[in-house]
């Protein structure tokens, strides 16, 4: 058989084996996606008949959008959520990753504890927190309450919810960065530190002008996944918050729930559905177009 036969079984084998599990993802994600699109351009309303199939004003729900002061409002909460998450989570993975970097039987188990947050259910995260945060059963508030300080109710409190909730976010999320972090460290060549120190070289600068450099790109994937992954914190504030008070941890993905299930208007939430994934996309998008800048000017 010529080379050209062969190159052509290959593809024609390989296109094969793939079709099953294309048509699996086209069936999963795919077909979902583009009915989100077609739901976002009608009034679709569940009392009201045939609204679901009314496409005479398709741009209706995207054109009320930037007026909603709600929508506005949610991607402002996200946004401070999605910052001060990731960045304590980038932060605090590294400090973690370089204090446990180190040969040790302790550290091992230490490791594997710091794991725990991470491979537990979303939902049972946020009972935990919830327990932590209600102030009749919460320890922290028994401990408050020992040390005669007055601690008010985190969740529901207008100066406190939203913290509460990137709290909760990075201990969940900690590990992850911490992992990252720590395999980055471990692949740094111990003659760099060791000549390091022969030059004179503090710790700091060691850390500054040696291990820094090694693991800033491992910091600025973990980074991207986090920021991309952070949209997701809908369980957290579903249990703990609702959204409140007020409008205070109300994120763009929980106003669509509530625009869906509490009001109906399931046209104008897949609008701002959509408007969400297309801003996801775009940060995506953005972050992996600087990601390769970086290395080609690297």
């Amino acid at each position: 058989m010529s080379q050209g036969g062969i190159e052509q079984e290959r593809r024609s084998f390989i296109a094969f084996a793939l079709t099953p599990s294309l048509i699996v993802l086209f069936a999963i994600a795919v077909l979902p996606a583009i009915y989100l699109v077609m739901t976002s351009l009608t009034p679709f309303q569940l009392t009201t008949p045939g609204s679901a199939t009314d496409f005479s004003a398709p741009l209706r729900n995207y054109d009320l959008l930037p007026g909603d002061p709600r929508f506005v409002n949610s991607l402002l909460v996200q946004a401070k959520l999605s910052f001060w998450g990731v960045l304590f989570q980038v932060l605090i993975g590294m400090a973690l990753a370089l204090l446990l970097n180190v040969p040790s039987r302790f550290v091992e188990f230490a490791r594997t504890f710091f794991l725990i947050p991470m491979v537990l259910p979303p939902i049972v995260v946020a009972v935990i927190w919830k327990l932590i945060y209600t102030p009749d059963i919460s320890p922290l508030y028994y401990a408050a309450q020992a040390l005669h300080v007055t601690m008010p109710a985190l969740t529901s409190s207008v100066d406190f919810a939203l913290t509460a909730i990137i709290i909760a976010d990075t201990w969940e999320w900690l590990p992850f960065t911490f992992l990252m972090v720590l395999a980055a460290l471990q692949t740094i060549p111990d003659e760099y530190s060791e000549a390091a120190l022969v030059d004179g070289a503090s710790t700091l600068q060691i850390f500054w002008y040696v291990t820094l450099p090694f693991i800033m790109p491992i910091l600025v994937i973990s980074g991207m996944f986090r920021l991309i992954d952070s949209v997701k914190a809908f369980p957290l504030i579903f249990l703990l918050t609702g959204g409140g008070p007020g409008t205070v941890t109300e994120v763009t993905n929980y106003y669509a729930y509530l625009l869906a299930f509490d009001t109906n208007e399931i046209g104008y939430s897949s609008a701002v559905t959509v408007v969400m994934l297309l801003l996801v996309c775009g940060i995506s998008l953005g972050l992996v177009w600087m990601g390769r800048r970086r290395e080609s000017m690297s």
